[in-house]
């Protein structure tokens, strides 16, 4: 089409009908007369030609241009991704909403100018749907129309029956959930994309890229554009130029849309012609050839260089400025064109591209228990024979050590006390089950090791210690300012949440506290020691259990004194350790000085005396958002609660955390049930100090599993 295009102007340009000839001809006669009489018989006819030329050559550039970009093509399907393994059935109220919230997104891409919109649809929050759709940021509303619609049919087809979806193409990105998801920045699952092909000069191409993608990162995330889209372009050679795009999802603020696309840039593989990654809310992609339109986009294109002037004699300057565009003008349109051709074809050439998955391929990779089995000698060696130095700590089901793999990956390796009853295939099949959930804000079990009486849980290292290593040391706990604290505990609401409800079973933690909170290189806080019940086997029904496990101080009333547990007494422990990263002080902290006060009375009191602030830890300092740490407190007293039914679900509190817009019920007075037992009792614990040094309970600092599978 391209070729036959070009072959239509030069026909336009030598062909001499009447019709044509009757419209040149009809032009004023004082046109100057060329003096070169080989141009043709009549000089007016000839330049008046050239210029109708110009008219159809720069028409049709521009056609072209729009046919590089055109809507009429299907969308380009990338990847997508089921990361939920909770189905519905096919005459559920759940698929009934999604449905209607499907062709709701269907409807607002037809009317969106911004290329986004999120919906919702049904009321009851196990059933409800929540769902979103992100175009890229140059594609008119067609395009995006298209996209979206191809994306409700073939997500429900790759999908099937899936509560949480997530479809990627060329243009757009389509994502559904139970869970409420905007405002909410999800950087997994991912997908990374990459050229096969390299670039010749990795180390100049890689600093021309960082330099790129830093500008428009931050033109994307803080440049006030709704769309929250930014693109560059760059001379990477004299011949060559570097094509970037970064996007997040409007909803985002400012700084989880920087965070989001720094992620996405970190999975990007160096030294590659081209590649990308796309998240849920946000992708990144570069090119050595445009993939965008540019004049789309809101940022600013800079403006053309001026046209160097042409000065000619005087009497001829008119004559030759035109017969010098009307030469020119045809001839760079034919350079375009051909390189767009070429464009077009190395897109081709480039088109196949690797995929790098991120977390979720290793959990697909999980098909049996012996996938995930460590040799004893590897262990062995890898915690130089579980070394004194290599310990890091010891809990209630035994001592922790690191170790490094012969590839030189850093493990934390479980060695479990020699107590458990179950047999060698029960222990493969249950640390299957746990070491297949995968969550950005869980500690990951990467394996086990069996032999002998010996049972060794394999899980990721984690370097910077756990969450209480911080918070309560008076140095340390200045490096958690009150925007590092925010994010813990949304962190961790996220990651109660997927245990509560996301995750192939429903797991009630029991020992949710600082301690349990692993905290990464980024300071991305890790629940620890979740499913250990059902690895471990303790003796336990859907709705108490013959044994008191946990810490005082963080579990509830309900459970401590009855035994009964459920989502919600994991909530009252959620509470507890919200009110200590506002504080910075230890639950016990009360006990060892006074011994009649505990922390959620504490809060309580100066939330009813009008002085809520009074709480906050001075080590937070002056930058803080005052409006975000009462609704914290607030949510907090509400999670501490006596009643469990007045204590709202996880799925709520990350409603909370995350939109002003969710009014919040006033707290009543929380639950004092320790100031109950004995004093002396009470004043004989430690700090943090297990359930197994009083005579009610024992120490197996441990969660709980549900029996039956969801």
């Amino acid at each position: 089409m391209w070729l036959s295009g070009f072959v239509f102007i030069l026909v336009l340009d030598f062909s001499n009908s009447s019709h044509n000839k009757n419209i040149l001809e009809s032009r004023p006669s004082s046109l100057p007369v060329s003096p070169c009489p080989c141009l043709c018989r009549k000089p007016t006819l000839s330049i008046m030609n050239s210029c109708f030329t110009i008219f159809i050559s720069l028409s049709f550039f521009f056609f072209s241009f729009n046919y590089i970009f055109s809507t009429e093509a299907a969308p380009e399907y990338l990847d997508h991704d089921c990361p939920n393994v909770t189905l519905f059935t096919s005459n559920s109220t759940y698929k009934s909403n999604l449905n209607i919230l499907l062709s709701a997104l269907s409807s607002a891409a037809n009317n969106s100018t911004n290329g986004f919109a999120n919906a919702t649809a049904g009321q009851n929050p196990p059933d409800r749907a929540y769902g979103l759709f992100l175009c890229r940021g140059d594609l008119d509303t067609t395009a995006c129309s298209d996209c979206v619609a191809a994306g409700k049919h073939d997500i429900l087809q790759k999908c099937p029956n899936q509560r949480v979806s997530v479809i990627w193409y060329a243009e757009c990105m389509l994502r559904y959930s139970n869970q409420f998801i905007f405002s909410v920045m999800e950087q997994e699952p991912s997908l990374t994309l990459y050229n096969t092909g390299n670039v010749t000069d990795s180390t100049q191409f890689m600093q021309l890229l960082r330099g790129t993608l830093n500008d428009i990162v931050t033109r994307a995330s803080t440049g006030g554009s709704e769309k929250k889209v930014a693109a560059a372009q760059a001379n990477n050679t004299s011949l060559q130029k570097l094509y970037a795009l970064t996007q997040c999802t409007p909803d985002l603020t400012a700084s989880d849309c920087d965070t989001c696309l720094q992620y996405a840039i970190g999975n990007l593989v160096q030294g590659k012609q081209g590649g990308r990654t796309l998240t849920p809310s946000c992708n990144v992609r570069y090119e050595l050839y445009p993939f965008y339109n540019a004049s789309a986009l809101p940022a600013p294109v800079p403006p053309p260089p001026a046209p160097t002037p042409v000065t000619s004699p005087k009497g001829k300057s008119n004559k030759t400025t035109v017969i010098i565009i009307a030469i020119a003008v045809p001839v760079g349109v034919g350079v375009v064109l051909l390189f767009l051709v070429c464009c077009l074809r190395q897109r081709k050439v480039t088109k196949p591209y690797e995929v790098v998955r991120e977390d979720q391929s290793s959990v697909n990779d999980i098909t049996n228990a012996e996938s995930l089995q460590y040799d004893f000698a590897t262990i062995q060696t890898a915690t130089d024979n579980f070394s004194h130095q290599n310990k890091l700590g010891e809990g209630g089901f035994g001592e922790v050590f690191q170790g490094r793999l012969p590839n030189g990956q850093q493990i934390a390796v479980k060695r479990l006390s020699q107590g458990s009853g179950q047999g060698a295939v029960e222990f493969k099949n249950e640390v299957l089950l746990v070491a297949k959930l995968q969550h950005r804000n869980l500690v990951r079990m990467l394996g086990f090791c069996l032999e002998g009486e010996e049972k060794l849980l394999v899980y990721e290292f984690v370097p910077n210690k756990s969450l209480d290593y911080f918070l309560f040391d008076p140095e340390k706990s200045k490096q958690l300012d009150w925007s590092r604290r925010y994010k813990i505990v949304c962190g961790i609401a996220r990651g109660v949440l997927y245990l509560h409800e996301d995750s192939r079973l429903r797991i009630i933690h029991r020992d949710l506290k600082a301690s349990n909170i692993l905290l990464d290189s980024e300071m991305i806080p890790k629940i620890s020691d979740f499913g250990m019940a059902r690895i471990v086997v303790v003796d336990q029904t859907q709705a108490n259990t013959n044994k008191i496990v946990g810490t005082f101080g963080y579990m509830s009333p309900e459970y401590a004194m009855h035994g009964q547990f459920s989502a919600k007494s994991d909530v009252y422990s959620f509470g507890v350790l919200l009110l200590e990263l506002i504080s910075g002080k230890k639950n016990s902290f009360f006990y060892q000085s006074d011994g009649n006060e505990d922390l959620a009375s504490y809060v309580w009191k100066n939330w009813r005396d009008n002085t809520p602030l009074e709480v906050l830890d001075p080590a937070v300092g002056d930058s803080y958002s005052r409006d975000e740490v009462l609704r914290c407190l607030h949510i907090g007293l509400l999670c501490v609660q006596e009643d469990p039914m007045d204590r709202p679900t996880m799925a709520n509190i990350v409603l909370m955390l995350n939109s002003y817009s969710v009014s919040l019920a006033l707290p009543q007075q929380p639950a004092f049930f320790l100031r109950s037992r004995t004093e002396t009792s009470m004043k004989e614990l430690e700090s943090d100090q297990s359930a197994s040094r009083s005579t009610p309970v024992s120490i197996n600092e441990m969660s709980v599993t549900e029996v039956y599978p969801r």
